[in-house]
Order: C-alpha cells, then sequence, then structure tokens
C-alpha cells in the first residue's frame, strides 16, 4: 500500500516511516503542515493518507474535508493524541476512514490500516455529541467566565430563574451536576 504521512513532528513522521516500510507499506510522500497535505494527497493520489490533527497552517480535518472535495478517494486515518469526541465527530463529517490514537503499536497500526483497505475494519462513524441551543452555548461561555446566576441574567437580560432553567437544560445534555461537572464534560466533549 502507496502511503502520505502527514504530521508536523519530524521525528514522529520519520519513525512512523521506518516503522511502516519495516511492514511492507510504501511511503510516497510526507508532508508537515496541512495544506502541503492536500497538494500532495492530490497530486501523489496515495492509497492512504495518515493524518495528523493538529498542524500548522491547515488542521487536519480541514485538510481532509480539502482532500475530498478536491476528490481525493483514497483512505483517510486520523492518526492523533487528540480524543475529544467533538473532534473525532468533525474528523468523521469530513470524511476521515479512521481516527486512531499515536500510542497505537507500529505493528498494529500496519494490521489495522490493512484491514481498512480489505473492507474490514470499521470504517469512522461521528459519535453522539449532545446538540447545544445558542442561548446554551452563551450560558456555558458566561459558565467559562465564571459568572454568578445573577449575573448571567443581567448579562443576558433573563430573569435569574430562566437562567437556572437553561443551566438544568446544559447539566442534563452535559449529563454533568454543577458548574464544576459541566466544565469539565464541555472541555472533555471539544465544546471548549
Amino acid at each position: 500500500m502507496r502511503l502520505l504521512i502527514a504530521d508536523d513532528h519530524p521525528l514522529f513522521r520519520l519513525g512512523l516511516r521506518a516503522a511502516l516500510e519495516r511492514e511492507g507499506f510504501a511511503v510516497v510522500g510526507e508532508a508537515s503542515d496541512g495544506e502541503e497535505t492536500v497538494k500532495l494527497g492530490l497530486k501523489l493520489r496515495p492509497e492512504a493518507i495518515l493524518l495528523d490533527i493538529k498542524m500548522p497552517k491547515r488542521d487536519g480535518i480541514s485538510a481532509c474535508r480539502a482532500l475530498r472535495e478536491g476528490g481525493y478517494a483514497g483512505l483517510i486515518a486520523m492518526v492523533t493524541t487528540f480524543h475529544e469526541p467533538a473532534l473525532v465527530h468533525q474528523a468523521a463529517t469530513a470524511g476521515a476512514d479512521a481516527y486512531w490514537s499515536k500510542e497505537m503499536p507500529p505493528d498494529e497500526l500496519a494490521h489495522r490500516l490493512g484491514r481498512l483497505q480489505k473492507g474490514l475494519e470499521p470504517r469512522l462513524r461521528p459519535p453522539d455529541l449532545p446538540e447545544l441551543t445558542p442561548r446554551e452555548k452563551t450560558v456555558l461561555r458566561l459558565l467559562v467566565q465564571g459568572l454568578s446566576t445573577k449575573e448571567m441574567a443581567q448579562e443576558l437580560g433573563l430573569s435569574p430563574d430562566t437562567v437556572k432553567d437553561h443551566l438544568e437544560r446544559l447539566y442534563g445534555k452535559l449529563s454533568a451536576r454543577n458548574r464544576v461537572e459541566a466544565l469539565e464534560r464541555a472541555r472533555g466533549l471539544g465544546f471548549l
């Protein structure tokens, strides 16, 4: 299988290349940023692209979307240290086929890549995320700022009871019992 490795860390690219070439893969290119990934991916048309999420010039999710919009039909596997459900969701909706951890041993990565190519590995599906209303997003932003219920009410031009209702719905969607848990859960889901 012909591969393109896209990651902004040269040592990671070098190590991954060496490990995958030992497993029989042909690395036909390397990219250090999202823009370069899109250009090389569309030019070289490898069978698979291993793509990091956080990169300069263009992040991996945006690069994935641009590759798909440019007609790239090969496999795209996000290989990253970021595991927030919101990022997994964004990667899936951008057209990624897989979302794997950089902590995965190279032989397992090679195995799963081969299975993905043969259709034996399940394709990435967007995880279920709570849908926040615009008002709930605003309330969450005010929570981050540390505002009290009364201060939120003044900021939003609402009664404190209405703000409490919004907070309760927000807590319910985030499976949180209080402000601290709501903020932790929102961070974990990638909302903050």
